[in-house]
């Protein structure tokens, strides 16, 4: 077998350039036609209940999630010349493709009565622009007047304004909603150039396309960076401009096909899969280091440049396929979430890891076939006084004050221990965007003039044909409504009691007094003037199914996390059923912020699950390469002290635990379980080349001075390669470098000093003899091909 890879990679050289080279322009095909994703990320799956009645709600009702929303504080919008400007802005706004309606206080409507005819007739209020400040005096009293536009559209005290822009949920999903929302925003931009008016800007449309770009950006920018850092440790790992060159190639070449593969599954562009590209150059340089190190220690023994790729492909091949197979595996794992968002970056992220394993083992062997010998300035990396210093004092604390070092990590666990106890759950929709970021700046405007914009929607089914316009059902709306308003956190609801309550003022001749549900008497007559028809010209269209059977109440909610919208949503029910009596009644409380808090709590669940079959998994594959359970738990254990210290820098920081965070524990341990599995095989060696005949002391001084200096190297560039992502805009992105470089440079301390010292501790009982043999052979000697030994042999077919 050994032969036949060592064959099929050198021999084949020429030919194997050509496939990778076809295949790299059909990835780039596939990588060229790859699309951001601009829909609300779908947490959770289409057979859960939260999901199913959301999707019912929006076949009934349309999207609560298509309003683009601009504020203005100042009340210099009821000036004529600034206000007319608004007029004229609105109109122009309406005319952009994609936008399906305006209110706002230059568009807003009122219902007169007309007693000839005996209907209620919708009418906007400003019919042209005014003529002169009076006139708009008098108009914005009248608009002050309704109730109905005080919370909504207007706040009354502070003067504040919103424009409400309804968008076309067709263009929302595609790439169109760019040009879409940036047309919106530049005529807005414009006006408050013209007029010194300051504009906030928000609603869902509005973030999810601020965020989309974003994720765009912050692509090109980790790809960037991950290149310069890697090459820059690269080059001063190797001291070689060939070793950089020839490794970034073969890494960009992976990145292409982490692109193709997601045009390929015709999968789209997510927060979560944006880092795969950048995190994948993190883990193939690994590979890299790697294959290059065993091959300079190979040319150093004898100097035979293809006698040395044999070795590294011999040797490597089967080492590396392990440290890589256990990482696919933990990311792997999520595929098992049934969250679409995880599913699409387990199977991405676990193919390409596989993939570009192939590409260093059958790329680095290639290339390096086609150049001469690496020159001794080029090999002198392996003596690099600094790393063989640390070497050495490592080894002097392993050999002689293991209690040292069993003291500080029993310290360390004990704090991280404590620290874990201090976690928390939360997470909100606009969590990951920090709080100095003018997309959050403007939700506090909001949430100060009108209380929030995040869509909290309770949907509402009398379970029989025009249950709606029972005025019982009104009545019970307004109790329900009352009830709302004890929650600070909510907004003023729009229902169809609200509009009854504005066609009653208006019917007593627009008198502010009669806001209010008509009593038994008054109904009869006023909902007589309501058209029977259920279309888009009857005012209670937007609240109202086909049948009358089924309504809405919208409520807009602040950008509040998971707890206290649970909290919310638990304390409401029983009020619910109290009002709405369950056998008469099927009342749903619903909306975005409700998918999203059990989306949070479904995705959490899963990522734990995850986690869990992560364990269980590479626990198996170390067990089938260990077979010695004592041994496989000294793995486990050392692993799990740096997702320890990790969950207790989370409580002590007041890092919540969330889908962004909880992620960090499974991508942590399976980078951080390659160096043990690398340090052990190594070990292995060592014990089966001596013989058994060396002593324990010499073992582990001979495995630390070849696996320390990798282990060294790759914990070097994973820990500062990982912190790129600390230069994001988004919280959980930020998280996610920081805590996994943290992760990983506890791990390195853990691989080199308590792993070697738990062996020298407790050799006797956890190296058995099954742990000296091999359960899958993959440190045989080397097979010696005699027809491949220098380069006129490879050219040999």
């Amino acid at each position: 077998m050994n032969n036949f890879l060592v064959r099929l990679i050198l021999r084949y050289r020429i030919a194997n350039i050509i496939v990778i080279s076809i295949l790299t322009l059909i990835m780039l095909y596939f990588a060229l036609r790859v699309q951001l994703s601009y829909e609300l990320v779908q947490l959770l799956p289409s057979t859960d209940q939260a999901s199913i009645d959301y999707s019912e709600f929006k076949k009934k009702f349309g999207e609560d999630g298509n309003i683009f929303v601009v504020g203005i504080d100042s009340k210099k919008i009821y000036e004529l010349n600034a206000f007319n400007d608004w007029y004229d802005l609105s109109y122009k706004i309406k005319k952009i493709e994609g936008v399906e309606e305006i209110v706002s206080i230059s568009k807003a409507y009122n219902v007169i009565k007309n007693s000839e005819l005996k209907k209620f007739e919708f009418i906007p209020i400003i019919q042209n622009k005014p003529q002169s400040q009076k006139e708009l005096d008098s108009l914005v009293k009248i608009l002050e007047s309704i109730p109905l536009y005080d919370g909504t559209i207007l706040n009354k005290a502070s003067k504040a304004t919103l424009m409400l822009i309804t968008l076309d949920k067709k263009k929302l999903n595609t790439k169109n909603r760019v040009e879409l929302i940036y047309s919106i925003k530049k005529n807005f931009d414009e006006f408050s150039r013209k007029n010194d008016i300051k504009i906030h800007y928000s609603g869902l449309p509005y973030i999810r396309t601020i965020v989309s770009k974003k994720v765009e950006d912050e692509l090109k920018i980790f790809l960037v960076l991950s290149i310069l850092i890697t090459s820059l440790i690269l080059y001063l790992i190797f001291r070689s401009f060939k070793s950089v060159l020839f490794s970034m190639l073969i890494l960009c070449i992976g990145v292409i096909w982490v692109l193709g593969t997601l045009g390929l599954f015709e999968y789209k562009i997510t927060m979560l899969t944006a880092i795969i590209p950048s995190m994948i150059i993190l883990i193939g340089v690994e590979n890299c280091i790697f294959l290059l190190n065993k091959y300079h220690i190979e040319i150093r023994k004898h100097n035979n440049k293809i006698k040395a790729l044999k070795d590294v492909i011999q040797r490597m091949s089967k080492v590396t396929l392990i440290t890589n197979a256990t990482t696919a595996v933990g990311f792997f794992s999520f595929a098992f979430t049934h969250s679409q968002v995880l599913v699409e970056f387990g199977i991405i992220a676990s193919l390409n890891i596989m993939l570009v394993y192939v590409l260093t083992l059958f790329l680095i062997p290639i290339i390096y076939s086609f150049l001469p010998n690496p020159k001794e300035k080029h090999t002198k990396h392996l003596e690099n006084n600094r790393i063989l210093k640390v070497i050495d004092v490592t080894l002097e604390y392993i050999l002689n004050k293991r209690t040292w070092i069993y003291s500080i990590f029993a310290i360390l666990i004990i704090i991280g221990a404590i620290g874990a106890t201090k976690l928390t759950t939360t997470g909100s929709l606009v969590d990951d965007i920090p709080h100095n970021d003018p997309i959050y700046k403007d939700l506090l405007f909001f949430e100060k003039h009108f209380k929030g914009i995040m869509p909290f929607e309770i949907s509402i089914d009398t379970k029989k044909k025009n249950g709606v316009m029972n005025l019982r059902t009104i009545k019970n709306i307004q109790r329900l409504q009352d009830t709302l308003k004890n929650y600070p956190e909510l907004a003023k609801p729009l229902s169809v009691a609200e509009v009854l309550k504005f066609v009653t003022q208006s019917y007593f001749n627009g008198n502010p007094d009669n806001y209010r549900v008509p009593s038994n008497n008054e109904a009869s007559f006023i909902l007589s003037y309501i058209p029977k028809e259920n279309n888009s010209n009857n005012i209670l269209h937007s609240f109202l199914d086909s049948n009358k059977q089924v309504t809405r109440i919208s409520i807009q909610m602040a950008n509040i996390g998971t707890k206290d919208i649970k909290r919310i949503k638990d304390d409401l029910q029983p009020k619910i059923d109290s009002i709405f009596k369950p056998d008469k009644y099927n009342v749903k409380i619903t909306g975005t912020s409700i998918v999203f808090l059990k989306g949070t709590e479904y995705m959490i669940s899963n990522l734990m699950e995850g986690m869990i079959l992560t364990l269980i998994i590479i626990t198996i594959m170390i067990s089938m390469l260990f077979r010695s359970y004592k041994m496989v738990l000294v793995v486990i254990i050392t692993n799990l002290i740096p997702q320890i210290c990790t969950a207790g820098m989370m409580g002590y920081l007041g890092i919540t635990i969330k889908p962004s965070t909880i992620l960090i524990f499974s991508i942590s341990y399976c980078l951080s379980i390659d160096n043990d599995i690398n340090f052990l095989m190594k070990y292995r060696h060592e014990l089966k080349r001596t013989k058994g005949l060396a002593s324990i002391v010499d073992l582990i001084i001979s495995t630390m001075k070849e696996a320390g200096h990798s282990v060294l190297s790759t914990a070097f560039v994973l820990v500062l390669g990982f912190s790129i992502f600390i230069a994001s805009s988004f919280g959980g992105t930020v998280a996610l470098g920081l805590l996994i470089s943290f992760t990983l440079f506890v791990a390195m301390f853990v691989n080199m000093l308590l792993l070697p010292s738990l062996i020298l501790t407790f050799n006797k009982s956890i190296i058995t003899k099954t742990f000296k043999e091999e359960a899958v052979d993959l440190e045989d000697e080397i097979e010696d091909d005699d027809d491949i030994n220098s380069d006129d042999d490879i050219n040999k077919i």
